[in-house]
């Protein structure tokens, strides 16, 4: 049989697959909009009579209380709806528990079903759905069932209507939930959580009344646990709860935090699937009062579906204008991530919609480099792939009556749009505007004098409304399209139609573009064409560097820096070169999340912490001094060498000769400078005249003298004496490198020192950001010496040079000598002091 449906709103109209509905403006009466009707793809508001204005007293006699009315009444949208919403219920005045479920309904209501809002209504005035969880029961079907019928047995059945849960079914239920629970409930008295209590109730009895559940178990809990003591009256300590990547890396307890959830533990949870993308996207306000409600009908979806097979489809769109840097990372985490953990696809798309700035080095790189993080594109696709098919809608709009040509420049176009005007050639004739954009695609128009404007709404306060320009005239040739075209489309108009055009389920992009969505959308429904979910995350911003794409640029071509891989900068390419592996940069990324939060500065030792923890798992340890001192060992033979073992790892297992190197001890050794003071103090642990100090793997030996130069500042060397038995126990261990032969220079390598690049945490706020840049951010050491293993490093590598940091051999080593970048040093703040 036909399944019975519920009444349709009496203003719906056949031809449209949307209800009318009322502005949000009660004082603006016009019926029509200037913008011409779209396809089909969204709800658009008419003219129909608004209800009266609200007043507090109105709401007050629906049981609101008098915060939530007043607050209600200073925000336009929420009066609006709980205006219409009380008119379609023919009421004045309630009881305060139906009048809160119509204020919820007035707030929450899913804009994809409004046809179904009324009869909704009626179910709540004749209190069949009389409590909150029966009305989310209900919004949540709805939502799903959007503007098509709807079963009104099914629906009554997932709302609990007529369903009756007596007292003493709630009396029972509490009395076992509490015997299950007792053990908790006598150790933890009245701290227990009353309110989990109740949900485990309330999930035997979804429809029981939740105010009765929760007297029913404090009552019952008074019984059992007698009056309140001291101790229950102390506010327990919340325990502090932890991120899951500090939990494992710092390997703090379980039983002191608090456990993950789930979205910590999987962060693609918060995404929709395929399937789901039906429901209202965003609304989209004119500026006359109508409404566009942006999704996609059935029959789009379900084409849609069929094309892709329900995969969950991504895309990383970088432009090709430059290197990629970090903030690029967390991008490529979300969009390679969600379809890997979806079983889907992920495209890797250049957004090469201007050929002035983009150049194929940077797009090898970035095929390089995408692949370098760990991740495989299902395709490699460019924006000029479909400019043919950009070109043919920009067609259909402008015969729709949804774009024209203009003759503003860039400066008049501004001007404009700040006065909120229109242009003087908006209205020009469709063919018109037609001949002449075929003027603009062959050429026969300069550059600058014409371009074509989207028609959306120059009134708007959202400027992203206001007639977008959708192509311009460049008569240069494009990297990738060759000399094809002599117009090249905008971003505006191009990235949302691609999107549409691969299929991609979620258009993910940073908050920046949360005020785009507008325009994103209105394009793809003047054009009837399928619509992505779009979701913005939090920008990646580090302190003491600069993300800005034109600024790095900036870096990079006046040679502030030496080339878009210098190992100062977050690039990609020069944390490669630093000696960042892909792993750590992901799990900086997975740590920080991928939420909505605020764009906040992440300090950049929460990214040197996770680069120091992997390389302490696996770098090789070995010992280079950067500033040798030479030191003259007076007891040993000349001549002799003995070899002694260094341990490449602390626990290496003393029965794996792989597990250690080769370390010369000779006459003629070199410490660090800094491992020696004439002048010797308590808190010191180094090398002093009279004192002892331990060689890392060899021996303790005795400052015995010192050899000066030609001043008293100037010390040449020192000589010791060493302790073949080891019987003393100095506290100081220092590292240190020997000739490995007599008369040989230990092995000389290069080694950088790199420090933070500007001087400030966040040097995007200061107007001369260049002047911030930090003159010692970089240190060249020329002539350190290290032990003779290490001559066999090639690029790749990377090391713990003992007491000094962890270094990877740098891309200008050459056979003659090898370079080292100190990756990181020792010192861990962010471990000690937490998130910052």
């Amino acid at each position: 049989p036909t399944p019975r449906t519920l009444s349709p709103n009496p203003h719906t109209s056949r031809s449209q697959p949307f209800p009318a509905r009322r502005r949000l403006n009660p004082s603006t009466r016009t019926d029509t909009h200037s913008t011409p009707e779209p396809a089909p793809a969204a709800e658009m508001v008419d003219g129909e009579k608004d209800p009266a204005p609200l007043r507090l007293e109105t709401l007050l006699a629906l049981g609101l209380d008098q915060r939530t009315a007043e607050n209600a009444l200073v925000n336009s949208k929420v009066t609006a709806n709980l205006a219409a919403v009380l008119a379609e219920a023919g009421i004045t005045g309630c009881d305060k528990s139906v009048g809160n479920l119509l204020y919820a309904v007035a707030t929450k209501y899913p804009n994809n079903a409004l046809v179904h809002r009324p009869a909704l209504i009626s179910y709540i005035v004749s209190t069949k759905i009389k409590n909150p969880a029966q009305l989310d029961a209900a919004l949540s079907f709805l939502t799903n069932t959007g503007p098509e019928s709807l079963d009104i047995g099914k629906f009554e059945e997932a709302c609990g209507v007529g369903v009756v849960v007596s007292i003493e079914e709630i009396q029972s239920t509490v009395a076992e939930v509490l015997k299950e629970n007792m053990e908790a409930i006598l150790e933890q008295r009245y701290h227990i959580n009353v309110g989990g209590l109740c949900g485990q109730v309330r999930k035997r009895h979804p429809w029981g009344d939740a105010k009765a559940t929760k007297e029913e178990i404090e009552k019952k809990l008074a019984e059992i646990l007698g009056p309140k003591t001291e101790a229950d009256n102390v506010k327990p300590v919340k325990k502090k709860k932890e991120k899951p990547a500090k939990v494992e890396e710092k390997k703090v307890a379980v039983a002191t935090a608090a456990p993950p959830s789930e979205e910590e533990l999987n962060p693609y949870t918060i995404f929709p699937q395929p399937a789901e993308n039906n429901k209202v996207h965003t609304e989209i306000f004119f500026s006359d009062g109508n409404i566009w409600r942006a999704h996609n009908t059935k029959e789009i979806l379900e084409k849609h579906l069929k094309a892709t097979g329900g995969k969950v489809m991504t895309r990383f769109p970088p432009e090709p204008n430059g290197y990629l840097h970090i903030g690029h990372a967390k991008a490529m985490f979300i969009d390679f991530g969600l379809a890997k953990e979806r079983n889907g696809h992920c495209y890797l798309r250049f957004d090469d919609t201007n050929p002035e700035a983009e150049k194929k080095e940077y797009i090898d790189h970035i095929q390089e480099i995408v692949k370098w993080m760990g991740w495989e594109p299902y395709k490699v696709t460019y924006t000029s792939d479909y400019f043919q098919a950009l070109y043919e809608h920009a067609v259909e709009l402008i015969r729709k009556g949804l774009a024209y040509v203009d003759h503003q420049t860039a400066e008049q176009i501004k001007e404009y749009r700040e006065k909120k005007m229109n242009s003087p050639w908006r209205d020009r004739p469709i063919e018109e505007s037609l001949q002449l954009f075929e003027d603009m695609r062959r050429g026969l128009i300069a550059e600058g004098a014409a371009t074509l404007r989207m028609k959306q709404d120059m009134q708007n306060d959202n400027k992203n409304m206001s007639d977008l320009i959708a192509y311009r005239i460049k008569f240069t040739p494009h990297p990738h399209a060759g000399d094809k075209w002599c117009i090249y489309p905008s971003y505006d108009y191009a990235h949302c139609m691609v999107d549409s055009l691969e299929n991609i389920t979620h258009s993910l992009c940073t908050l920046e573009f949360d005020i785009r969505r507008p325009s994103y959308y209105w394009l793809l429904v003047a054009l009837g064409l399928y619509q992505p979910h779009v979701w913005e995350y939090s920008r990646l911003n580090i302190s003491h560097t600069m993300m800005s794409k034109r600024k790095l640029n900036r870096l990079v071509t006046e040679k502030w820096v030496d080339g878009w891989d210098d190992p100062r900068l977050l690039t990609l390419a020069g944390l490669r070169r630093r000696g960042v592996s892909a792993n750590a940069i992901n799990s900086f990324i997975r740590g920080i999340g991928i939420t909505r939060s605020d764009n906040s500065l992440i300090r950049v030792d929460r990214l040197e912490y996770h680069i120091r923890e992997e390389l302490n798992k696996t770098a090789s340890r070995t010992m280079v001094v950067l500033h040798p001192l030479k030191v003259v060992i007076t007891n040993l033979e000349d001549g002799k060498v003995i070899d002694l073992d260094g341990k490449k790892w602390p626990d290496a297992p003393a029965d794996e000769a792989s597990s250690y190197y080769k370390v010369p001890f000779s006459k003629i050794i070199y410490i660090e400078k800094t491992d020696f003071r004439v002048k010797d103090s308590k808190d010191y642990y180094g090398l002093a005249p009279g004192k002892s100090a331990l060689l890392r793997y060899a021996f303790p030996i005795k400052c015995t003298e010192v050899i000066y130069g030609d001043n008293p500042d100037d010390i040449v060397e020192i000589r010791a004496e060493y302790d073949p038995s080891k019987t003393s126990k100095p506290k100081g261990v220092l590292h240190w490198v020997a000739q490995p032969a007599p008369g040989v220079d230990p092995l000389k390598v290069e080694i950088r020192l790199f420090e933070k690049l500007f001087l400030s945490e966040n040097p995007a706020e200061l107007e001369d950001w260049l002047g911030d840049l930090n003159p010692h951010s970089k240190e060249v050491v020329k002539d350190a010496y290290a032990v003779p293993s290490l001559a066999t490093a090639v690029l790749g590598d990377k090391f713990q040079f003992e007491r000094l940091g962890y270094f990877a051999v740098d891309t200008d080593s050459t056979p003659e000598k090898l370079v080292f970048n100190r990756t990181v040093t020792l010192r861990d703040s962010y471990g000690k002091a937490g998130p910052k």
